[in-house]
């Protein structure tokens, strides 16, 4: 099974549902959603209301070599007892189809360039598992990331999920893609960022052996990274230059941050702040 929601660069969402519609999955089954969701939408018609439009939580399979389920979900439940009763009903569903793996996708916000190409973080539910997770392609296992030193948390129903999974006894491997710290504080704007999601793919495509073709997550990336070079592009030359700095941060296995301190961070995460509250230079 591979599981995704919304999340920082829609980067499992984006993930998930290329490689769902790739392979022509069918639609199966879904979570009813009005006992974990407000309403997205009230329907009204002729002045009357008709009804409540809530997110969808949805199954989907294919056979591809081996049997491939998908979870999509549109949205996150915000309520502690609603997200984990959520995360025990997809497990429901994972063992009632005899799965035997699962991955979730999202993202990693990590002090890399958007120039770059994006790593993928593994996470495995199991010490027996890290050994799969390091023979990923461009994958790093978290333990071997050296400041964090193999510590750190995983955010909303990715890491729950997982984390459920182990208490049942299911295998399972969170992959998180790579997204720049300052892509990630972009305030008020949703910045999508498949460039990341492309790496997870390969890693999907490697680890179930199924092919599928790549050119338009390919083009939708390269797209997405003309806008951001574009919002680059406008700010302020000394910002820029630190955030250069990015492109030659190799942060794996390293026991000091790289050449940006916390304090030029902060600054930094402040200019692109101001920048989008004030419109850009030219409004």
């Amino acid at each position: 099974m591979i599981a995704a929601w919304p999340g920082i660069g829609n980067i499992g969402l984006i993930t998930v549902n290329y490689l769902k519609n790739k392979l022509d999955a069918e639609e199966i089954g879904e979570i009813e959603s009005w006992h974990h969701f407000y309403p997205k939408e009230i329907l009204i018609k002729d002045g009357i209301i008709q009804g409540m439009d809530f997110p969808a939580n949805k199954f989907y399979y294919k056979k591809a070599g081996r049997d491939l389920i998908f979870f999509l979900g549109e949205t996150q439940p915000s309520g502690e007892d609603e997200i984990y009763e959520m995360a025990n009903l997809v497990i429901d569903a994972a063992e009632e189809f005899g799965c035997k793996m699962l991955y979730t996708a999202g993202a990693a916000v990590a002090p890399v360039h958007h120039t770059s190409v994006p790593r993928v973080w593994a996470i495995p539910n199991k010490e027996e598992l890290v050994e799969r997770a390091r023979s990923y392609p461009n994958t790093i296992a978290m333990s071997d990331i050296g400041e964090r030193e193999g510590r750190g948390n995983i955010t909303g129903l990715n890491g729950i999920l997982i984390g459920v999974a182990k208490r049942r006894n299911l295998d399972g491997i969170c992959l998180l893609g790579e997204v720049p710290i300052y892509i990630a504080h972009f305030p008020g704007h949703i910045i999508l960022y498949p460039k990341a999601s492309k790496s997870i793919l390969d890693v999907l495509s490697f680890s179930l052996k199924v092919e599928f073709d790549r050119a338009n997550i390919d083009l939708y990336s390269k797209n997405v990274e003309k806008e951001i070079d574009h919002l680059y592009n406008e700010l302020s030359p000394p910002i820029r230059s630190e955030l250069d700095k990015l492109k030659h941060i190799n942060y794996i296995r390293r026991a000091d941050p790289g050449p940006i301190t916390e304090d030029e961070t902060e600054k930094i995460i402040k200019e692109v702040e101001d920048f989008f509250r004030e419109g850009g230079k030219h409004g």
